[in-house]
C-alpha cells in the first residue's frame, strides 16, 4: 500500500485535490464526482457540518448558517458566526481540508494523512501557519506549504525540464492576486521574485458589480438593499453566474423575483449586462495588478520584453479583459499551456510526488523559491526602533544571512533579539516572528560588544536564527517553523522528583524557585519569567532523564541567577 502524499489548492472559491501515480498527475474528483468542491461550510438544521456544493446552495436560503470567502479571513482574528457559535478562519478551513480528506480516501481505497497545500504566494508567516493548521485540525501531516504561482509553474516545467526561460506567472483567483517570476534551466526552475495582493480577486468583480445591481435596483423601486442579508446572498450568487456567463458571451441578464418587498408588493430585479458594460465595471480593480507585477519584476530584473512565456493561473484569468490587459502591459499575450482551474493542485501534486520520491531525480527539478517578506530584526535608531534587514523579499532561498550590531550601552549584560517580517521602517509596524535573550555579555565598560546575528530560512519554512557574541563566541539560537502556529505546549513536568537523575539538580531548582519567587515580589515579570522558562526546559529533561541536555539548562539558569 502506497503512503499517498495528496496536493491540495484550498482557494477561495473553490478548493481542488490531486495525486501522482503511475507515472502522471490525477485530479481527485469529490464525492460527487467533481473536480472542485467550493470552499464554502455550513451548519444544517440539525446541527451538523456540511461542506462544499452542499453548504454553497444553503448559502442562498441560510446565509447565517454558511461561510464563504474563508480564506480571506486567515491569519485574522476575525471571527465567522455560524448559527449561534463563532469559528476561526482556520477552523472552518479544516472542515474543507477533513472533506478533501475524506472523499481522496474514498477515491484511492486507503488512509490519506499527508498533503501539501498551496497558499499565495504573498501570504506572510502567520497566514501560512494558520493554513498549515488547518490541515493538521483535519487529520493531515502537512509537508510543505507551497506558493500558489510556483505549483503552477511547476505543472508546466515538470514536462519542460530542458528549456532555458523566463516565465511570469499571472495567478488571479477568487480572492487573492500573485505574480512570481521565474527561469528555467537544464531541470532548475528558480523563483526570482514574487509579490501580489491578498485583497484582490474574483469575489472583488463580483462585488463591483453587486454594487451596480443594488444602485439599479434602488434607482428603479426605491428600495435599498443594504442590510438585506437574503437579497445580498442571492445577489452575491447572480453576480458570479453573470461574470462567468459573460467570460463568453457579450451580454446576461440577471433575473432575480421577490428581492425585496416595497410596503406589501413584492418587488424583483431582472437588468441585462454587457460584457463591455462588467468590463468597465471591474476596470479599476484589474489596474490594481499592475502594482504587484512591477514590483516582481524590477526585484526580479527581468524586463518585460525579455519574458518568454505569460502562464495564466486561477478562475479569474477567463474573464476575457484579464488577457487584454496583460497584452497591454507586456505587448504579448499570455499562454494556455496549463489548466487555470486545477494547475495549482497540479503542481502541489508534484510537489508531493518529490518530497515522496515518487518522481525520482532523473525525471525531477530543482525548485528553489523566494522568500515574499523581508526578514530583520528590530534595533535602535537614535530614540527609535526600527527595523534592521537581514534577509530582504524575494531573497532565493534556502539562504543565510547575517549582519552585525552593537549593544546599546557599556556594562550591558544582556540583548534581546526581536526577530521581525515587513516592509515598514518602524519596528512596531512589522509582525513579530518571535523574540530571544542572548544573556552574560562579558562586563565591558570601555565599549559596546558586538553581536553577530544570522539568519537561515529554507524551503520548509524553518528559520534558523542565531545570535552569537563576537568576544566570547557565546551563541543563542532559536528556531521558528514558520508552518507552526499557536503558543509553545507545555508537557507536564511535575513528577521531575521521581526521575533517577533528580538528585542531581534539586539544589538548583530550589534556588531558581526561589529566585523565581523574589523576582516576582520586586516586580520583575520578565526575569521571573526567563527563570520560569529555564525551570521547565531543566525539569523537562530531567523527567525524560536526559542528563547531558539537562546539565546544559542546569548551567543556563545557574548563569541567570548568578550561582
Amino acid at each position: 500500500m502506497n503512503d499517498f502524499i495528496i496536493g491540495i489548492d484550498l482557494g477561495t472559491t473553490t478548493t481542488e485535490a490531486a495525486i501522482f501515480r503511475n507515472g502522471k498527475v490525477e485530479m481527485i474528483p469529490s464525492f460527487d464526482g467533481e473536480k472542485a468542491i467550493p470552499s464554502a461550510v455550513g451548519i444544517d438544521e440539525s446541527g451538523n457540518f456540511i461542506v462544499g456544493q452542499k453548504a454553497k446552495a444553503q448559502f442562498i436560503l441560510s446565509p447565517e448558517r454558511t461561510a464563504i470567502e474563508i480564506k480571506r479571513k486567515i491569519g485574522t482574528s476575525e471571527q465567522i458566526r455560524l448559527g449561534k457559535k463563532n469559528y476561526s478562519a482556520a477552523e472552518l478551513s479544516a472542515k474543507i481540508l477533513e472533506y478533501v480528506k475524506r472523499y481522496a480516501e474514498e477515491y484511492l481505497g486507503q488512509p490519506v494523512n499527508r498533503a501539501v497545500i498551496s497558499v499565495p504566494a504573498y501570504f506572510d508567516d502567520i497566514q501560512r501557519r494558520e493554513t498549515a493548521e488547518a490541515g493538521r485540525m483535519a487529520g493531515f501531516v502537512v509537508e510543505r506549504i507551497i506558493n500558489e504561482p510556483t505549483a503552477a509553474a511547476l505543472s508546466y516545467g515538470i514536462g519542460h525540464l530542458q528549456e532555458k526561460s523566463h516565465i511570469l506567472v499571472y495567478d488571479l483567483g477568487g480572492g487573492t492576486f500573485d505574480v512570481t517570476v521565474l527561469e528555467m534551466f537544464e531541470g532548475v526552475m528558480e523563483v526570482l521574485a514574487s509579490s501580489g495582493d491578498n485583497r484582490l480577486g474574483g469575489k472583488d468583480f463580483d462585488a463591483c458589480l453587486i454594487q451596480y445591481l443594488k444602485d439599479t435596483f434602488k434607482e428603479k423601486t426605491g428600495v435599498s438593499l443594504d442590510g438585506n442579508v437574503f437579497a445580498e446572498a442571492r445577489l452575491k450568487e447572480a453576480a458570479e453566474a453573470c461574470k462567468i456567463a459573460l467570460s463568453t458571451e457579450e451580454r446576461a441578464t440577471v433575473q432575480l423575483p421577490m428581492l425585496a418587498d416595497k410596503g406589501n408588493t413584492p418587488m424583483g430585479l431582472e437588468e441585462t449586462i454587457t460584457r463591455e458594460q462588467f468590463e468597465q465595471l471591474i476596470w479599476g480593480e484589474l489596474e490594481r495588478t499592475r502594482g504587484p507585477i512591477e514590483v516582481a519584476l524590477s526585484d526580479s530584473k527581468i524586463a518585460p520584453q525579455d519574458l518568454d512565456m505569460i502562464l495564466l493561473a486561477g478562475g479569474s484569468t477567463r474573464i476575457p479583459l484579464v488577457s487584454k490587459s496583460i497584452h497591454k502591459i507586456f505587448g504579448k499575450d499570455p499562454s494556455e499551456a496549463i489548466h487555470p482551474d486545477y494547475s495549482i493542485a497540479e503542481g502541489a501534486a508534484l510537489q508531493a510526488a518529490i518530497i515522496s520520491g515518487e518522481i525520482d531525480n532523473d525525471d525531477s527539478i530543482i525548485l528553489t523559491d523566494v522568500n515574499p517578506y523581508t526578514l530583520g530584526v528590530s534595533a535602535m535608531e537614535g530614540h527609535e526602533a526600527v527595523m534592521s534587514v537581514i534577509i530582504p523579499r524575494n531573497t532565493t532561498i534556502p539562504v543565510t544571512r547575517h549582519n552585525l550590531y552593537m549593544t546599546e550601552y557599556f556594562g550591558q549584560r544582556r540583548a534581546e533579539i526581536v526577530v521581525l517580517q515587513g516592509e515598514h521602517r518602524i519596528s512596531k509596524l512589522n509582525h513579530e516572528i518571535g523574540r530571544f535573550t542572548i544573556r552574560d555579555l562579558p562586563v565591558n565598560m570601555t565599549e559596546r560588544e558586538k553581536i553577530d546575528v544570522a539568519f537561515s530560512y529554507n524551503l520548509d519554512g524553518i528559520l534558523q536564527v542565531a545570535a552569537t557574541v563576537v568576544s566570547t563566541g557565546k551563541a543563542a539560537t532559536v528556531t521558528y517553523d514558520m508552518t507552526q502556529t499557536g503558543p509553545k505546549e507545555y508537557e507536564d513536568v511535575s513528577g521531575w522528583k521521581t526521575s533517577s537523575i533528580a538528585a542531581d539538580y534539586r539544589a538548583t531548582i530550589r534556588r531558581g524557585e526561589r529566585a523565581m519567587k523574589k523576582a516576582k515580589e520586586l516586580g520583575r515579570e520578565e526575569f521571573a519569567a526567563d527563570i520560569k522558562e529555564l525551570l521547565y526546559e531543566l525539569k523537562y529533561e530531567i523527567l525524560h532523564e536526559n542528563q547531558v541536555k539537562a546539565d546544559e539548562w542546569e548551567e543556563e539558569l545557574r548563569e541567570l541567577i548568578d550561582i
